[in-house]
């Protein structure tokens, strides 16, 4: 394993935290994951590589307990990643320049915290069933190529989208975003594998705490939490992140 400013014990208790909020709305936390382990001074195919596989192990615990307790609607989810998932993988091959990508990620977290926080009017849109579709479509291509890029599985975009377009409740997208981070975070870890080889043993303490926080997590957000808790979580850990970002960019 490279050398890290810190700890990997204390990574992972850092990590538990975030797998735990993450997963409480749905989400696997690989937006936080890749900030961590960029101050932590992991390198650029280290960090994607890992992120993606934690992503994969708390949004399978995430997707198993909100499709337990009815959550999941096929007919929500399916669209998405039917383009989400090979846009994915086309990003996950591109290699953008260290600074791009996280002025990208950065910019990408800011809207959606600002679109929690500041969501203005904005009600539920009536669609039809054709406009609906091609949102869908539409939107899962562009979130699954965004994914891809930054290595993050996609859902920090996807859920706030889905509440405020009116595509689903606050546990329906949560469902949604879990199941779309799960695929494209293995869309993306597919197409990194096949130009890096990358051990993953050495962070198997990392693994442990986002399987612990995330089982934890998804139980209290898909039956405890408030819908309000629940978006609060969300916009408070993207401001976090962002945060991390933009003292990695300085």
């Amino acid at each position: 394993m490279e050398h890290l400013a810190v700890s990997i014990y204390l990574l992972a208790a850092f990590f538990l935290l975030v797998a735990f909020f993450y997963s409480s709305v749905g989400l696997g936390g690989g937006s936080s994951y890749t900030a961590i382990l960029a101050l932590a001074g992991a390198g650029p195919q280290v960090i994607p590589m890992v992120s993606l596989a934690l992503n994969l192990m708390v949004t399978t615990i995430g997707a198993l307990v909100f499709l337990g307790r009815g959550h999941g609607r096929a007919r929500l989810i399916l669209p998405f990643l039917a383009t989400s998932i090979p846009m994915a993988y086309v990003g996950g091959t591109l290699h953008l320049p260290r600074t791009l990508f996280y002025l990208l990620l950065m910019v990408s977290l800011l809207f959606a915290a600002a679109r929690i926080y500041f969501p203005g009017k904005a009600r539920r849109l009536d669609l039809g069933p054709g406009a609906r579709l091609a949102l869908s479509l539409a939107a899962g291509a562009l979130l699954g190529l965004v994914a891809g890029i930054c290595g993050i599985g996609g859902g920090v975009y996807l859920v706030p989208l889905v509440i405020l377009l009116g595509l689903g409740n606050e546990r329906e997208a949560a469902a949604c975003g879990a199941f779309f981070i799960w695929v494209n975070s293995l869309a993306g870890l597919v197409a990194r594998l096949r130009f890096n080889t990358i051990d993953l043993a050495p962070f198997a303490p990392l693994a442990l705490a986002v399987v612990v926080g995330g089982a934890l997590g998804s139980s209290l957000g898909a039956g405890r939490f408030s819908a309000r808790t629940m978006q609060r979580i969300l916009g408070s850990i993207l401001i976090v992140a962002v945060v991390f970002l933009a003292r990695k960019i300085s």
